[in-house]
């Protein structure tokens, strides 16, 4: 007798395990919807790298992003001028004379649908700006690039994206020696 109940429950057992084996096969997690241009739009906050030469500086940025254009109310300006005003006191008064500096990069997007990402070919245009110093105005040109894409990643709804800082004119001189300024946005997310 007892070895007809240890029989029926190890069938049951086998039948049990048999059971979670095929459901667990059926259900291959959640379903990732494809990404669409428009998703690409919105507010975001993200963690800036900036980096040149040996120096490397880490804060978080905020920005919008709409049909064609990145638009930040506040581009990080101060390697800039910290590398156009060399007197670090000096520098200090014009970022805080500059204020908020306002910049827009242009970017056609395109969806790659093998990887559920949309590429972004940033475009940015030269950046001027008028750096108030012992009462003069130094009028700097910057020089930004994209060398790579940008992505919104579909799956957990980032952007990533980066721009160089090539080279800095001032009143009509090209700054030199200098080393290129990057602006690294590894991880934004929408807010």
């Amino acid at each position: 007798m007892k070895k007809f109940t240890v029989s029926q429950f190890l069938t049951a057992i086998l039948i049990v395990l048999t059971g979670f084996t095929l459901y667990s096969c059926s259900v291959d997690g959640p379903e990732i919807r494809p990404v669409q241009l428009e998703d690409v739009n919105g507010n975001y906050k993200g963690r800036l790298i900036t980096i040149q030469g040996e120096s490397k500086t880490e804060k978080i940025k905020n920005f919008k992003a709409k049909k064609d254009t990145i638009m930040f109310s506040e581009f990080p300006v101060d390697e800039i001028v910290k590398t156009v005003v060399k007197d670090p006191v000096k520098a200090e008064e014009a970022i805080k004379a500059l204020g908020k500096v306002k910049y827009e990069i242009k970017y056609t997007a395109s969806i790659n649908t093998a990887s559920n990402v949309i590429e972004l070919s940033l475009a940015p245009k030269p950046m001027e700006l008028l750096i108030p110093v012992e009462g003069k105005t130094k009028k700097a040109e910057v020089t930004l690039n994209a060398k790579q894409k940008g992505f919104y990643v579909g799956m957990d709804g980032s952007l990533r994206f980066a721009l160089t800082a090539e080279k800095i004119t001032v009143d009509g001189t090209v700054l030199a020696p200098y080393e290129a300024i990057n602006y690294n946005f590894p991880f934004c997310v929408k807010y």
